[in-house]
């Protein structure tokens, strides 16, 4: 295991390459509570993201398989997002990061 560690990377360092950053997990931890959402729904539950940042952050998890962009043929036109199967199997990743971090606001360090 270690050897295949050295060879590939840590499986960490991949994980993170696919949601690391500041909002990937965030907007991934939003979609496996809230199911499909419109940008201005995940804009408004990411308080500090910028709408471009946003959109940059959605787009990079749609060309790695994380999230599905379904455009509806309405007037005006109608955006959703959500978890591809794929991206649904990060719910544990990030439900753990939730518990961790409400075990660490409980110590007083955050």
């Amino acid at each position: 295991m270690a050897d295949e560690a050295n060879h590939h990377g840590c499986p960490v360092e991949t994980t993170l390459a696919v949601i690391g950053g500041k909002w990937k997990a965030v907007l991934v931890f939003h979609m496996t509570r809230g199911g499909a959402q419109r940008f201005a729904e995940l804009r408004r539950k990411t308080p500090g993201i910028s709408e471009r940042v946003l959109a940059k952050q959605l787009r990079e998890l749609e060309a790695d398989g994380i999230v599905e962009r379904r455009v509806f043929a309405e007037v005006p036109p109608r955006v959703e997002y959500s978890l591809t199967e794929y991206g649904t199997t990060l719910r544990p990743v990030t439900e753990a990061m939730c518990a961790w971090g409400l075990r660490h606001r409980e110590t007083g360090a955050a």
